[in-house]
């Protein structure tokens, strides 16, 4: 990484949390004006200011009785984030750094999206051209520009708003775009925790997650950084999360590394042909050393490639390797010799088949065209998961290609998409 002193390039985004008052802004602009005065060439995003997005969503909602087109609704809710650069940027002039503001009626604006009103898809070809032509230039000579997250603008000048994750959408494109050296995520945290503060007790922060990691997390509900955000996160480019408290934006907090497919796909997840194994009984989710048994038993064996269960029985997936009958003898073994558990069948050469990609969890109705595309090409699904923006399947292994081709079409050609 470049030495401060040589003007590298830092993208800095803002979180509502961290600019919610005077005291906090004030912190927020004084970090940013610190690195300027080391060399470093800075591009700030911000959010709404605290819960202005909010209020202006309960102020509309409460107002217009659900009549307000689209368009004019993400046209009202992008006042939040043009507010806040117009604020961001002024204090930073008094504070001595030169800088100016880019609002979307700006001829400036470098987000430019579809239409899809309240989520809109940035377009990438057109974002990094105009980045690069009208952003890239300010920064180089030392000025800050200060950009409204969340806000887009689509070919005729409509305004849109990106959703959920919006700001880091702005900044992840920026910076590609930029070929910045850094992403600061200024939050109100120390960075990503290892459970909510909320929720748990001490929890503490990770010095280090891959994205894949991370949006697992995301997709469960964890408030860190929305998935549809992660799947614009630059490759190459360190992205850290830092608490806005510290005022600094050299400390270390969290460092995101990695990236994702951006792309729905399907893939052989197993080289070889899976066994599946069903362990049947009388409230057997109840009885944790039994369940403890069978996965120690099947780890020294065998990987353990997935794994159901409710409260009468238990379904493992286990790739299905040499001298596998071992496994099956010492699972039934232990069938026999717990009264809770009465009996096993087992199911071989199975094809273990993994979809994945940022989006699944807004694509709708994914998983039942999926089936259906098996159901009426007469392939039996023997098993199906969903964690983490995948979906796990289990068909015959002599029909995997044609599964693997079934399934892509499925991909291809969803039943609907979120709004």
């Amino acid at each position: 990484m470049k030495s401060e002193k040589s003007g590298k390039k830092i993208v800095v985004k803002f979180g509502g949390s961290s600019l919610a008052d005077h005291e906090k802004l004030a912190k927020a602009v004084a970090a940013v004006a610190k690195e300027a005065t080391k060399g470093a060439k800075i591009a700030v995003v911000v959010s709404a200011m605290g819960k202005t997005t909010d209020i202006l969503m309960n102020t509309v909602k409460n107002t217009s009785n659900g009549k307000l087109e689209k368009h004019e609704l993400d046209d009202i809710l992008s006042m939040g984030e043009r507010t806040s650069v117009r604020v961001f940027a002024a204090a930073l002039r008094t504070n001595g750094v030169e800088s100016c503001y880019i609002d979307p009626t700006d001829d400036r604006w470098p987000i430019i999206t579809d239409a899809a009103f309240s989520n809109a898809n940035p377009i990438l070809k057109e974002c990094t051209i105009r980045i690069q032509k009208r952003i890239l230039p300010i920064i180089e000579k030392g000025t800050v520009p200060v950009i409204a997250g969340f806000v887009g603008r689509t070919s005729d000048k409509k305004i849109t708003t990106l959703g959920r994750g919006g700001s880091d959408t702005t900044a992840f494109i920026l910076a590609q775009a930029l070929n910045a050296d850094e992403v600061a995520i200024v939050t109100d945290a120390d960075g990503i925790m290892s459970g909510d503060p909320k929720i748990v007790t001490n929890p503490e922060t990770l010095p280090e997650i891959d994205v894949s990691t991370l949006v697992g997390l995301a997709d469960s509900g964890a408030k860190f950084i929305h998935s549809k955000a992660l799947k614009y996160k630059p490759q190459s480019i360190p992205v850290k999360v830092i608490n806005h408290a510290h005022g600094d934006l050299s400390q270390k907090g969290t460092l995101i590394t990695g990236t994702l497919a951006t792309e729905l796909d399907v893939e052989i997840a197993h080289p070889s042909p899976v066994a599946e194994i069903t362990i049947v009984g009388n409230r057997v989710s109840e009885k944790p050393r039994i369940l403890m048994e069978i996965v120690k038993k099947t780890g020294a064996h065998t990987p353990l490639l997935g794994m159901s269960m409710n409260m009468n029985s238990v379904i493992l997936y286990v790739a299905q390797e040499e001298n596998i009958d071992k496994l099956f003898n010492q699972i039934h073994n232990i069938t026999l010799n717990n009264p809770e558990t009465i009996a096993m069948a087992v199911k071989k050469d199975l094809a273990f088949l993994k979809t994945s990609g940022v989006g699944l969890e807004e694509t709708h109705g994914l998983i039942g065209k999926i089936s259906e595309n098996l159901r009426v090409n007469q392939i039996n699904i023997y098993g199906i998961l969903t964690i983490t923006s995948s979906i796990l399947l289990f068909t015959d292994w002599s029909e995997r290609e044609k599964a693997l081709q079934l399934i892509r079409h499925s991909l291809k050609n969803p039943l609907t998409k979120k709004e």
